[in-house]
């Protein structure tokens, strides 16, 4: 898995999928990705600053835009995606502009950012801000996937799986399921149902994703997740 899944705190892998708020947050002041266990710890010990870096917390959209675009003319390739996300989303006060988000991707993507890459094959992948293109998309994926994303390894077993290309699928749905992807091993379950995986492949597979995920657990996060229960929020998994 990238660098950027794993909490520079900690240093354990985080969940997939990252970007899910019950799982880290993205804090802008470092362009660092904090998994919530040690995100809450460090308020729980009265800290308000950047748990990473010490920055003060920005207050305001305003703010979080103006210190990104510092970074973004700093050729930073996370701050340079984050930016095209937020012209995707029209976030931080910014009109959506998928036009621009897709350049920005682009950009991003050469400089070395991987959830660029990723970013780019879902809007080839669906023609959006871009011409319809499946093919140029599973280039992206794979671009993306040979750098350790589980989810554009994921996305080329679906490519595969469309095909009927059940061998190559399947390869890669074991690569992504032992990241810690459960809706790859969900599909590996399906085909082992199917007929398309043996038993001993959906075993491996079953034994790959239960190590992968005792690997992200801490205490800090089980006790983030247990206070989640305790107040009815639930937890998804990509």
């Amino acid at each position: 898995r990238p660098e950027g899944h794993f909490c520079p705190i900690c240093t354990l892998p985080i969940p997939l999928p990252v970007d899910n708020p019950n799982h880290s947050v993205f804090n802008i002041c470092c362009m660092k990705r904090i998994c919530n266990g040690c995100d809450v710890a460090a308020q729980t010990r009265g800290m308000k600053d950047c748990p990473f870096c010490r920055t003060p917390m920005l207050k305001n959209d305003a703010d979080e835009l103006a210190m990104i675009q510092v970074r973004v003319a700093k050729k930073d390739p996370e701050a340079i995606n984050r930016l095209g996300e937020s012209y995707c989303h029209g976030e931080l006060g910014l009109e959506k502009d998928m036009q621009r988000a897709v350049e920005l991707w682009a950009e991003a993507a050469e400089l070395g950012s991987i959830k660029a890459l990723f970013n780019l094959g879902v809007t080839h992948e669906r023609g959006v801000g871009v011409q319809r293109d499946k093919a140029k998309a599973a280039k992206f994926y794979e671009k993306a996937a040979m750098q350790g994303c589980p989810l554009s390894r994921h996305k080329l077993g679906c490519v595969e799986g469309q095909k009927r290309n059940h061998d190559r699928a399947l390869k890669h749905y074991l690569i992504s399921a032992k990241m810690g992807h459960e809706s790859s091993l969900d599909l590996i379950k399906d085909m082992f149902m199917g007929g398309t995986a043996t038993k001993e492949q959906y075993a491996d597979a079953l034994k790959g994703y239960q190590d992968a995920v005792e690997e992200m657990k801490s205490h800090d996060r089980d006790e983030v997740s247990a206070l989640r229960k305790s107040c009815g929020v639930s937890s998804s998994v990509g």
